[in-house]
């Protein structure tokens, strides 16, 4: 399964700001759309990444406010990327070991989705599911014949 599985099920749903964003006005948007992420945008270019991490951080070195700070101030500007055809598996690696929950999909230099942790795991869930229908529609399908002989075989 590649990350572009996952965007065709997820949708095409996207949440941009640009870096002069009042941090306020971002965490309004996350609110509102119940995300954990938004991606910053400038001049058409990916330049950073806004998470609820950055925000609790922010909210932590300021006694509880986030005041007129700016997302400049406090985004991840060198956000962790992947491209559609990136494995899912790899993606997983990915973000256990970097520890993010959110990848920006660029392809080229388009941004196409993001995906987060959550997807990954309702996909590979969703996945092992099918298989496991597959698996068992072809066992209880199994020609009683061949069965049998396929157990004389084994003893």
């Amino acid at each position: 399964m590649r990350v572009s599985d996952i965007l065709k099920v997820k949708g095409n749903a996207l949440f941009t700001v640009t870096p002069d964003t009042p941090l306020s006005d971002a965490i309004n948007v996350m609110a509102a759309h119940d995300i954990g992420s938004l991606v910053v945008m400038e001049y058409g270019d990916l330049v950073g990444m806004l998470t609820f991490r950055e925000i609790i951080l922010t909210l932590r070195e300021n006694g509880g406010g986030v005041g007129t700070t700016t997302i400049r101030k406090v985004m991840d500007d060198h956000p962790l990327t992947c491209t559609p055809e990136t494995d899912v598996n790899e993606i997983r690696r990915m973000m256990l070991e970097h520890h993010v929950r959110y990848l920006p999909v660029m392809e080229n230099r388009a941004l196409m989705g993001v995906i987060s942790f959550y997807d990954v795991a309702k996909a590979v869930v969703e996945e092992q599911g099918f298989e496991n229908r597959m698996l068992k529609a072809y066992i209880r399908d199994w020609p009683e014949e061949q069965g049998q002989q396929e157990q004389q075989n084994v003893r």
